[in-house]
């Protein structure tokens, strides 16, 4: 028979525990029993619980510090209190401290039954509300790596995420350096705390500096109440610390002393306040230069630069592009509707082709476009952005061999025609031509093969002989 859950049966009077035991026990729990609150703290030590039944009144040990005991060690365990009439403004008070429920002796046993399956209920909810957070958590974060480079990456993030030393993501944006930040605070002894993020360079200095360290009321014009800032706000997490290098120097100082004091002086506050936060800073900005300038403080700089990770351009970690297409059209596809559609071959050439300015928030963001505008399981090369289809149209790639001028020309107006997908007009169009040069360069590839030629006319590749 399958148990319904794990009980423990706390009661300092031995017929009533005894009682409870037998009538839990028929009705299919596993029960432990305890006749104080140290014993009770003791089997639960040792044993997984789902409900835990204490009575409040006991000579060793109340009920209400069973409560905080139990709770400080897992605060998801129900905790039903049960009390006589006389204390139940007591037992109010321990619903307010964290208790599930609570049922004045005399009760009937099917009272307590109904409470047990509901707080069974509410924790098992809890449960999966948790799982399929961590599950959303999981995907939402999925950082793809086949590429060396990137593998090497996320070596070095598992090994640093121990530590509490501050960590510099350096590379272009877009790269992914605030997926990284997560990944490095999720897997480090801090992954209960918040993690924040902020860019330093999207927010004004005079607000930057609230922001970040806090106030006191009065401090300034608009300072109504006292803020906390997100250091404080960060405590036992990580802040990350985004465009570091377009930090203003007048609050560099500032940022140093946290490093150096683990503590913040919010604008107005008499003295300093304690943080406990771990700093990763990103920058896609040469933070030596900025020193050698003279527009970053080299002391800072030397306090961030303990561990630094460069994160690749999308354009040198080629092998992670297919995967990366794969994860977008999963995660959006799904998103949309729009699950189990694939790119083309001819899409995927022009994406491989693609130099990736924007790295790979420009990919995801291609990736989603495609998956909006496309009206077919397979993305083409039409469904792209613009900037893709036009480049996708340029000169052909000679790989360093030498070619006719009009072998040259063909292959331009070759893939043009593929890239719309053999619609002459719109090739016109993007060659720069009218639909009647076009046609008489395509009737000229019949007249100018060369003898033997093995390769078909244009005319033949993109429509068959008789189109037009």
């Amino acid at each position: 028979m399958t148990s319904r859950g794990t009980l423990l049966v706390v009661e300092d009077d031995d017929e009533m525990r005894a009682y409870l035991e037998e009538e839990l026990r028929e009705r299919g729990y596993v029960v432990h029993s305890a006749a104080g609150g140290p014993e009770a703290l003791e089997r639960a030590a040792s044993v997984a619980l789902d409900v835990v039944i204490t009575d409040l009144m006991m000579p060793e040990m109340r009920g209400s510090d069973v409560l905080a005991e139990l709770h400080a060690r897992d605060r998801d365990v129900p905790i039903v209190i049960i009390t006589a009439f006389g204390s139940i403004d007591t037992a109010v008070e321990t619903i307010k401290a964290g208790a599930y429920h609570y049922l004045a002796k005399p009760f009937r046993i099917e009272q307590l039954l109904a409470t047990v399956e509901g707080a069974l209920r509410e924790k098992r909810l809890k449960e999966e509300l948790r799982r399929l957070r961590d599950d959303f958590e999981e995907k939402r974060f999925t950082i793809v790596a086949h590429s060396p480079g990137m593998k090497k990456i996320l070596d070095l993030i598992q090994r640093a995420a121990a530590a509490g030393t501050p960590v510099l993501l350096t590379g272009e944006s877009g790269t992914g350096k605030e997926l990284l930040a997560r990944a490095l605070h999720s897997q480090s002894p801090r992954r209960a705390g918040p993690f924040l993020a902020v860019n330093c360079s999207a927010i004004p200095e005079n607000l930057l500096e609230s922001q970040l360290f806090g106030h006191r009321r009065g401090a300034f014009t608009d300072a109504r109440e006292d803020r906390r800032g997100l250091f404080q706000e960060a405590t036992g997490g990580t802040i990350l610390l985004d465009e570091i290098g377009d930090m203003p120097q007048s609050l560099q100082g500032k940022l140093l002393r946290v490093l150096q004091e683990k503590e913040v002086h919010p604008i107005g506050a008499p003295a300093p306040v304690p943080v406990d936060v771990r700093i990763v800073a990103a920058t896609n900005r040469d933070l030596e230069t900025l020193v050698a300038d003279g527009r970053f403080r080299n002391d800072l700089y030397y306090r961030l630069n303990v561990i630094t990770i460069r994160v690749p351009a999308l354009r040198e970690r080629s092998e992670d592009l297919v995967p990366l297409v794969a994860h977008f059209l999963e995660k959006h596809g799904r998103r949309l509707g729009r699950s189990g559609c694939t790119l083309s071959p001819e899409a995927m050439e022009v994406l491989r082709r693609h130099h990736w300015p924007g790295n790979v928030r420009e990919l995801e963001n291609a990736i989603e476009r495609a998956l909006v505008l496309g009206r077919d399981d397979v993305l083409w090369i039409d469904d792209l952005p613009e900037t893709f289809r036009v480049r996708s149209a340029g000169a052909p790639h000679l790989d360093g061999q030498p070619m006719p001028l009009s072998e040259v020309e063909r292959e331009y107006i070759l893939r043009t025609l593929r890239a719309v997908h053999g619609n002459k007009a719109a090739a016109a169009r993007l060659l720069g031509v009218d639909r009647k040069t076009l046609y008489r360069k395509l009737e000229a590839t019949r007249e100018d093969r060369p003898p033997g030629s093995h390769r078909a006319p244009l005319a033949d590749t993109i429509d068959g002989p008789s189109s037009s």
